[in-house]
């Protein structure tokens, strides 16, 4: 099992709207098949206006079909051209669960 971190440095000020895109697009996600439950993090210390977006995959195969399913469809790419004016920089990490209580 793997579990995806997306993390967003969000220019200063943005993380109230970059949240609420978050929450609105929540329907979008489930209804294109996005791993479930898809948590979003902010931050509370380390660098400032910091939006993680973490989601588990069962293998990276399973990963790369749901972004290509994703990334494929108009709706996201409407959702994405409102949320990536919020965002100055990001990276992702990709973690194997190795112990889950």
């Amino acid at each position: 099992m793997l579990l995806v971190r997306d993390v967003f440095r969000l220019k200063y000020g943005q993380a109230r709207p970059a949240l609420a895109l978050f929450k609105e697009s929540k329907d979008l996600m489930k209804q294109l098949g996005m791993s479930m439950p898809m948590r979003v993090l902010t931050d509370v210390t380390g660098p400032a206006y910091t939006l993680v977006l973490e989601t588990t995959h069962p293998d990276l195969a399973a990963f790369e079909a749901q972004g290509k399913k994703i990334m494929g469809n108009d709706q996201w790419h409407a959702w994405y051209q409102k949320f990536t004016p919020l965002v100055e920089s990001g990276y992702r990490e990709i973690f194997t669960i190795a112990d889950q209580n």
